[in-house]
């Protein structure tokens, strides 16, 4: 009863947002609502109390390799077939809709570094409100590095649009970055709103009602950019992450060349097919610049460097620390300097401490004390 209390408050709330008229006057009210359902929705999404209530079979899938890929896609579309040929990983393949029900995990390995692949179950409209098993496919979603986006050419634009409302309702921002908002809670002094450029949308009285909304009535607000009052409810919900993503256009065997050359200019798309296993290692090379892997080359004192399998380290953590910690947490006990070449150094080989930044393909060589 309390589910459907909180789905009759959430439609009232999508209906009101919808007869009102979108101007400078009604801004205030309109962040009110968008603040309100914010917050039903991540009720919703994590009922309180009890056990935290039983994951589904198969889906929390143990991480590995380097970085991880998620497929995610309305059922029969061509997951299964894209990652079985990545990856030579056998995902049950049918000509029905529903076929993949559990998270099927493969690794390729490409430029030296390992990529788990998963290939999430079919994502239904109305996942994000705990509809079919699409909850738990979104969580999964929520810890992958990069989200390929499965779309088949002939109906692209709707399926395109329901999955990333279905992903935006979870928190997932794709190809966003994070809104340049400063937010700091304080047990005194009332809210302290600053805009260091001019605001199209929110004034401090909206500021105010949305953080009045989540109970918060102490707190510094900086606005460093143009922002709306959604990027305001991301700030303050906290829970939201910001992924790459690039979307995969399948069965372009089916197709003339003229709408191919039309597909090829939109931005973040890459069409492939699946089945003739056409423009696989464009949509590779894609993900390897989305994902922004760093390689290491490790050198033994007195031999060549190693350039067959390089420690690979994320993109904000490259820094000789970083790469210790990666290989072992007592190996930063023992280090005394690095010895770098590359590109991130002015000298080859230049002695560094544990604070330089490495770039790719930089070689280095321990010396412990």
């Amino acid at each position: 009863t309390v589910l459907f209390i909180k789905w009759t408050e959430k439609l009232g709330l999508l209906n009101k947002m919808n007869e009102t008229q979108k101007n400078k006057a009604t801004a205030h009210h309109l962040g009110l609502l968008k603040a309100r359902l914010a917050k039903l929705r991540r009720e919703l999404i994590t009922p309180k109390g009890g056990s935290g209530g039983g994951t589904g079979e198969g889906f929390d899938v143990a991480k590995t390799g380097d970085a991880r890929v998620g497929f995610v896609g309305f059922p029969s579309v061509g997951k299964s077939t894209l990652l079985s040929n990545l990856a030579g990983v056998y995902s049950e393949v049918a000509a029905y809709e529903f076929t993949t029900l559990t998270t099927v995990p493969g690794v390729i390995r490409y430029k030296g570094a390992k990529i788990q692949l998963l290939d999430l179950p079919g994502i239904i409209e109305g996942a994000k409100d705990g509809k079919g098993r699409g909850r738990q496919v979104i969580a999964v979603a929520r810890t992958c590095n990069l989200i390929l986006i499965v779309l088949d050419v002939l109906k692209p634009l709707l399926h395109k649009k329901l999955i990333e409302h279905e992903l935006e309702g979870f928190g997932i921002r794709l190809n966003k970055q994070p809104p340049n908002i400063g937010f700091k809670k304080k047990d005194k002094g009332g809210i302290n709103f600053t805009a260091t450029c001019a605001q199209s949308e929110l004034d401090a009285e909206t500021v105010k009602s949305i953080l009045a909304e989540y109970k918060i009535h102490n707190a510094d607000i900086t606005l460093r950019s143009d922002s709306t009052a959604d990027d305001l409810i991301d700030v303050v919900e906290g829970n939201r992450v910001y992924i790459p993503c690039i979307y995969v256009l399948n069965k372009i065997d089916q197709i003339s060349i003229e709408e191919l050359d039309i597909i090829y200019k939109v931005p973040h798309t890459v069409p492939i097919s699946a089945h003739h296993r056409w423009n696989f290692d464009d949509l590779l090379e894609r993900m390897w610049d989305y994902l922004r892997l760093v390689r290491i080359y490790t050198k033994p004192k007195g031999q060549l460097p190693d350039y067959t399998s390089p420690v690979v380290l994320p993109n904000d953590r490259t820094s000789v620390e970083d790469f210790c910690m990666k290989i072992h947490k007592n190996l930063i006990k023992e280090f005394k300097y690095a010895l770098v070449w590359g590109s991130s150094v002015k000298h080859n080989p230049q002695k560094v401490g544990k604070d330089h930044v490495m770039e790719d393909e930089d070689v280095i060589q321990l010396v412990k004390k």
